[in-house]
């Protein structure tokens, strides 16, 4: 009877901490001082549940950032950014980062990309990027007056940037997203832009 009873109880141990990490990242998307009572309550458990799946607040804020995380990665291989322009795979992969922006938990977190003391945490979204910046300046897309490493580092910080402006209130997600593009392909020396399906030229590009 015992024997019959674990599988049970596995499962239902494994969709209690399912539901915790889904609950703790969309609560701590707009609230990110939430502690684990609230998270709890967000998730329909007790605090007890909680603290039986992870040992405290940071070790949640964790697992829930490095499940956010292989999300990220999972999507930007979806968006096949080996394939096509690399303008065009830059602007995919920058969309694939605002799209895990809406959930994520933490401000060092923007966009996917790493801030350096997250660095290891994010190597292979960044690894991603210098990749297709480095096949951009080979198909002279991109500027190659400058390292491929400097480009990617700037295009981090931008990103960030762009983030910290939503948080602060001074530009919504759709103006920050627009900005960041344009100013992304200005650094990276790109000429056009995609824009629903038009082309147009940067100005001053």
């Amino acid at each position: 009877m015992t024997e019959s009873r674990e599988p049970k109880r596995r499962a239902d141990a494994t969709r209690s901490k399912a539901a915790v990490l889904d609950a703790a990242t969309r609560l701590l998307a707009i609230q990110p001082d939430a502690g684990m009572a609230a998270i709890a309550a967000e998730a329909g458990v007790t605090r007890q549940t909680v603290y039986a799946h992870f040992t405290s607040r940071d070790d949640l804020i964790n697992a829930v950032i490095d499940r956010t995380t292989g999300q990220a990665v999972e999507a930007m291989r979806a968006a096949d950014l080996d394939s096509g322009p690399a303008t065009d795979a830059l602007l995919r992969m920058l969309d694939v980062g605002w799209r895990f922006f809406r959930v994520s938990p933490l401000a060092n977190h923007v966009g996917s990309f790493a801030r350096q003391r997250d660095e290891d945490r994010h190597l292979p979204i960044n690894d991603r990027l210098l990749r297709l910046v480095t096949r951009g300046q080979h198909a002279g897309e991109f500027d190659t007056t400058v390292a491929a490493q400097w480009l990617v580092t700037v295009i981090v910080a931008v990103s960030h940037a762009a983030g910290d402006e939503v948080r602060a209130g001074r530009m919504t997600q759709e103006e920050a997203q627009k900005v960041l593009r344009d100013s992304v392909l200005r650094l990276a020396g790109a000429a056009k832009v995609e824009h629903t399906g038009t082309t147009r030229e940067l100005q001053g590009g």
